[in-house]
């Protein structure tokens, strides 16, 4: 089983709760199922993006994305989402939150 957490930036925003609760409901109902295979240890839909960060595409509307890192074997933490109309802004924020997660962890933010 994987633990799924979310970033949580220093001003205490978490980027993916608040790009997830802006979605319509059938949206968020497939990134939910997709985050829930995560949780089962599927990444069968995930690639990497570069610097840890890895995205995971869900083939509905626009082309939904998640944005991820893992921290270990079990862990995964939550960055961003978004479509593949911003995909490379996306992946952009997405690798400065996993720079900032890994500093935070060494307490160096």
């Amino acid at each position: 089983m994987v633990d799924i957490r979310y970033y949580v930036d220093v001003s205490g925003v978490a980027p993916f709760a608040e790009w997830f609760a802006e979605l319509e409901q059938m949206a968020s109902a497939k990134i939910t199922r997709a985050i829930a295979r995560m949780e089962q240890g599927n990444f069968s839909n995930a690639k990497g993006v570069g610097e840890g960060v890895l995205e995971y595409k869900i083939d509905f509307g626009p082309g939904y994305r998640v944005y991820f890192g893992r921290d270990g074997d079990t862990i995964v933490i939550l960055l961003t989402g978004g479509t593949k109309k911003r995909q490379q802004r996306d992946i952009d924020a997405a690798k400065a939150y996993w720079r900032d997660y890994k500093l935070s962890k060494r307490g160096r933010r």
